[in-house]
């Protein structure tokens, strides 16, 4: 009479099992159906101008030492942006083909002319940095990712900028005379390829090196960390440009 009862036990038990090895199933299924959406939701999110933007269109993925590259991005921009180099490049073209001579600015307005484009673009420089840069460490989950150099290209900008302006600059546009002085010595030193080495290596030297304050201002949140050490880094090779010229050693 035992036997029937051992057999009835063990079919309720594998009725309860059953189920369970069922649910035991499915479980390991959901993880695995939720990893595709939420990689291509990921995917889908990511801020592609951010990109751009921070690593130079690209110019971060370069090897060996992505800085250095952003940094001689920096520096065609610097130079690009700078309307005396068009000047040169337009006064060339009407000499070729019509054998005219290009107009030359001259007072406080042709001094404001030749120099505020270059200030205007490196705040459009620090501002579309700072931003593209937060966005880009968030998503990649580092505070300041290698292949960011949109820093470097703001940097170099900078310490041209401070390095061939004199320490008058505001003064200088309420004397005609000098304005026009000052607005094409500046343009032509953005062409003087001794200049431009000298500006490149002084920034990548304490760019890497990062004297006091650099380390600290690395600490600041989001992009102003990733921005202000290099812009600190500019200055530190503004002022050491503005010398080497001082003493003329250049």
């Amino acid at each position: 009479m035992s036997f029937p009862i051992l057999s009835s036990t063990k079919k309720k038990s594998s009725k309860l099992i059953a189920p369970r090895n069922k649910k035991a199933g499915m479980n390991p299924m959901k993880p695995s159906n939720d990893a595709p959406a939420s990689t291509g939701d990921s995917a889908a999110q990511k801020p592609r101008l951010a990109f751009a933007i921070a690593t130079a269109l690209g110019a971060g993925y370069l090897k060996p030492a992505p800085g250095t590259w952003g940094s001689l991005v920096g520096l065609l921009i610097a130079v690009l942006s700078h309307p005396f180099t068009w000047f040169v490049f337009v006064g060339a073209g009407l000499d070729m083909s019509l054998h005219a001579k290009a107009p030359l600015l001259s007072g406080s307005i042709g001094a404001l002319l030749l120099l505020v484009p270059s200030v205007v673009v490196w705040f459009l420089l620090a501002y579309l940095g700072v931003r593209s840069s937060t966005e880009v460490a968030q998503f990649a989950g580092t505070k300041d990712p290698q292949f960011v150099v949109i820093d470097e290209v703001s940097g170099v900008h900078l310490a041209l900028m401070l390095g061939l302006a004199p320490l008058g600059t505001p003064a200088t546009f309420f004397h005609s005379s000098d304005a026009a002085a000052f607005a094409l010595y500046t343009g032509m030193s953005l062409l003087n390829w001794r200049y431009l080495l000298a500006c490149f290596v002084l920034f990548r030297i304490f760019d890497i090196a990062k004297p006091f304050p650099c380390r600290r201002l690395e600490n600041l949140p989001g992009g102003w960390g990733i921005m202000a050490d290099d812009w600190m880094a500019g200055i530190y090779a503004a002022i050491c440009l503005r010398l080497a010229l001082h003493f003329h050693w250049l």
